[in-house]
């Protein structure tokens, strides 16, 4: 196992990012709400709510708005690193988590696919295995959130361009739980 870094961010989307009809189809991070603890299981997770209840993430399976009808997209991970190369090109917009990742950690560097391969594990402070996940695919950029970080409309060269560079990882990757278990901001990613 290669230490990533700790997990610095969690949250969970209380419904979707993307709104309206194709091709009027718009992004705001508003729905996205930060919490200190999730529930993961393989069907998606859970947000602790201030009250102490679980709060059910859009993407879980039991969700009753789900947009996870394939099962591949229960669990989202993020890097602070990619957060800072999206922020270099796209400015101050782009906040630590706006793309709506559920668990983001700290990295020193831009991860690939190929550098996650093998999956992920979260370790407690102590060292203690909590959870693994299984890397499904990268989250592909699309055009909502691309014309939301670039601000404005723009023509469809740059529009291009910002979707490569947003690709490959650049927004994330979709996991899914190998299975069930509470993780915390705070504690350890590591690559497999």
């Amino acid at each position: 196992m290669r230490e990533i870094g700790p997990i610095v961010r969690l949250q969970i989307q209380r419904s979707a990012l993307k709104t309206g009809a194709k091709p009027d189809r718009t992004f705001s991070p508003a729905p996205l709400l930060p919490v200190e603890r999730l529930w993961v299981t393989p069907a998606g997770v859970l947000g602790a709510g201030p009250d102490g209840s679980w709060l059910v993430d859009v993407h879980h399976r039991d969700h009753p708005a789900s947009r996870n009808e394939d099962g591949g997209h229960g669990v989202s991970v993020g890097f602070t690193a990619h957060y800072d190369r999206m922020q270099e090109r796209f400015g101050e917009r782009i906040t630590l988590g706006c793309a709506g990742e559920n668990l983001i950690a700290g990295a020193a560097g831009v991860l690939s696919h190929d550098d996650l391969l093998h999956g992920l594990a979260v370790l407690g402070p102590d060292g203690t295995e909590h959870l693994r996940l299984r890397v499904l695919e990268v989250a592909r950029p699309c055009r909502p959130f691309t014309g939301w970080a670039l601000g404005r409309q723009v023509e469809p060269a740059v529009l291009k361009e910002s979707l490569q560079f947003l690709d490959g990882g650049m927004r994330g990757y979709y996991c899914v739980a190998a299975g069930s278990a509470e993780i915390a901001v705070g504690d350890l990613l590591f690559a497999l």
